[in-house]
């Protein structure tokens, strides 16, 4: 069966490859001159590369892994000691660690939050394990139905005071979904407190060791080229084209560079680009259907990503940190990190601005110089002194819609990877899955689009054997 897919981030690329493996033939149709989405990387005059994200593998990712394990890349996962690290904003260049111990879950994060005294009082953190026993207990189901609160509201039902909320919860939130926990809806934080708590290494994290273009989403490309099919660049959908039925005739791909527009044809279609892009191309003809409506529910959240290159090393510390600063969400010197960005006399920093609404449509110098404000209270012993040191460069990527907002009440309005469209199906971290909007989510999205496919396909296939059967008789 031929597929053709919109859309060369993760979601599709994990559909493609996973249609291979099932013998089928993808055409990945990707409308930039780079893999990944919102993973892509680029180099830039220099050689170096810069991101879209500051992207951290956690080991609660399964979707993730058994990917990467399947093509044989999993070693390119550079794993960090299991510690969650916080800056103290109150005790510049103090960090405080909750270290934790090569126990069984969910002991190994419990022993961790009660041996740090840094961020939590012990009456804290009687009041946040009270809390927490009804999704240990009650489960996802519990977590799913607290989507109806925003992360503070539900804190407050628990009887979880501000502190708590600020300590932890703000970093978390702007970690996990780039907004503040009056914003997040409850449920996406504790269903990644249920993955840390359930996984004995759900918390620990990783980095790849290059960037992700190169060294996760190639890998990819080359699996499903290997078994038939294909990955395009530069090649745009313009429109979804439909038959008198309602059901996909192909897809419209505009031509670049002088090229004619072309038309895409394929037994069955899958849209992985973001949801705003999906809510644009939507045809006339559905947007009357309840199924599709639901996506006006749904939008990108913008996220800004920082790259800082200095003439000195900042810090030796190898792992995500979160900075507790009301301008940036977590960081981490990739010159330490990364060993494709490794660096033994010199930083690069890598920033994730966040919430970004009110920064998003700023210069990228104005960005930067409110960025190393941050920055010289986080590192005060290299800029408060008679030789600060040296901003030798700087990237700004901004990414005006990003994963989906993930605000109270959004599940509702996820949609299922199967359409009520026969031969179209959606992939993306945007779509109903167990996870939020992140690379597993993505991942897991684009596996379910193609086992959805594939049923389709056997039922199709079922139905034209009865078929001349009938006929035959």
């Amino acid at each position: 069966m031929r597929v053709a897919i919109a859309g060369a981030g993760l979601a599709g690329l994990a559909c493609a490859k996973y249609l291979t493996d099932a013998g089928h033939t993808p055409i990945v149709l990707e409308s930039r001159d780079v893999l990944g989405g919102l993973v892509a990387a680029w180099k830039d005059e220099d050689g170096d590369w810069y991101e879209t994200g500051l992207h951290a593998f956690f080991g609660a990712y399964p979707n993730m892994l058994q990917l990467m394990k399947e093509l044989g890349i999993d070693d390119r996962l550079q794993w960090k000691q299991h510690t969650l690290i916080f800056n103290q904003p109150e005790k510049p260049g103090v960090l405080s660690r909750f270290d934790v111990p090569d126990i069984p879950s969910p002991f190994n994060v419990i022993m961790a939050i009660l041996r740090n005294n840094d961020m939590l009082t012990w009456e804290q953190k009687i009041r946040f394990a009270i809390g927490l026993l009804p999704a240990i207990v009650r489960g996802q189901k519990y977590v799913e139905a607290m989507d109806q609160y925003s992360l503070i509201e539900w804190l407050r039902r628990q009887g979880i005071d501000e502190r708590v909320s600020s300590d932890v919860f703000i970093a978390a939130s702007k970690a996990l979904t780039f907004i503040n926990p009056d914003e997040v809806s409850a449920t996406i934080i504790l269903t990644a407190l249920n993955r840390f708590l359930q996984e004995r290494y759900g918390s620990k994290i990783a980095f790849l060791d290059g960037s992700p273009t190169e060294r996760l989403c190639q890998p990819i490309v080359d699996h499903i080229e290997e078994r038939g099919g294909s990955v395009q660049l530069k090649k745009p959908l313009k429109q979804i084209l439909l038959n008198d039925d309602g059901t996909v005739r192909g897809f419209l791909i505009r031509g670049l560079d002088g090229a004619p527009d072309e038309v895409i044809t394929a037994d069955a279609y899958v849209s992985a680009m973001p949801v705003d892009v999906m809510k644009v191309l939507l045809p006339d003809a559905w947007r009357s259907n309840p199924f599709f409506q639901k996506l006006d529910g749904l939008e990108g959240v913008p996220v800004i990503n920082l790259h800082l290159w200095f003439d000195r090393k900042l810090t030796d510390v190898d792992q995500l940190l979160f900075s507790r600063s009301p301008l940036l969400s977590v960081y981490a010197d990739m010159s330490v990190t990364c060993k494709e960005y490794a660096d033994p006399d010199r930083s690069m920093l890598e920033l994730v601005l966040a919430p970004a609404k009110d920064w998003i449509d700023r210069p990228d110098e104005e960005i930067i110089a409110a960025t190393m404000k941050e920055l010289e209270k986080l590192f005060p012993q290299h800029f408060g002194t008679d030789n600060p040191a040296q901003l030798r460069k700087y990237k700004v990527v901004k990414t005006p819609r990003s994963v989906y907002t993930a605000s109270p009440g959004r599940q509702a309005y996820r949609p299922e990877q199967v359409t009520p469209i026969a031969n179209f199906f959606l992939a993306g971290s945007y779509t109903l899955q167990r996870y939020l909007g992140s690379m597993e989510g993505a991942v897991l999205s684009g596996k379910l689009a193609a086992q959805a496919i594939c049923e389709r396909q056997s039922l199709l296939g079922d139905q034209a054997t009865k078929d001349l059967q009938m006929a035959a008789s």
